[in-house]
């Protein structure tokens, strides 16, 4: 079945984002393979907002790093490790990492040269980090609060629903 999301533009950041989890939340309904769901999710949020790159780092427990996701946008990093980058940050740190200008981010990992800004929310399940939401923008300071507030809002759709999904 073709889904479609109805989001105004001239809304509000903090509408746009109302509507957006209530869309994912149908779109989600009754899906329980992880990639698919993250891939539209993904796919949703580059849609709606027109960021450079919006995607997913998942765990990878045996190697102690985060492995790329589904994502939309140009070709990323495969790998993150700890103690490197935004990625890593809000995963060691189980926060929301949100860098106006990733110049002045120590450590900051550039997998593409054209990111300016950038906002990584922790997957959390119960207390444990499964994986982060990143989402980089091509402008400085592109993110409002707004935009932290409503990713988060995402996230926490998707924490209700990973050990649902295979």
């Amino acid at each position: 079945m073709a889904e479609s999301l109805s989001i105004p533009a001239t809304a509000s950041r903090s509408e746009q984002y109302s509507a957006l989890v209530r869309s994912l939340e149908h779109l989600l309904e009754g899906e329980d393979c992880r990639v698919a769901n993250l891939a539209n999710v993904a796919s949703a949020l580059h849609m709606t907002f027109g960021w450079h790159w919006v995607g997913f780092y998942l765990l990878d427990e045996e190697r102690d790093c985060l492995v790329l996701g589904p994502f939309q946008g140009p070709i990323a990093c495969t790998r993150l490790y700890r103690g490197k980058g935004v990625c890593a940050a809000a995963w060691e740190r189980a926060v929301t990492v949100h860098v106006p200008d990733v110049e002045a981010f120590p450590g900051h990992v550039a997998c593409s040269s054209l990111s300016r800004s950038e906002v990584v929310v922790p997957i959390r399940v119960g207390n444990h980090v499964v994986g982060v939401l990143d989402v980089d923008s091509e402008r400085l300071a592109d993110f409002l609060p707004a935009d932290v507030a409503g990713l988060e809002a995402v996230v926490e759709v998707i924490s209700q629903r990973w050990i649902h999904w295979k």
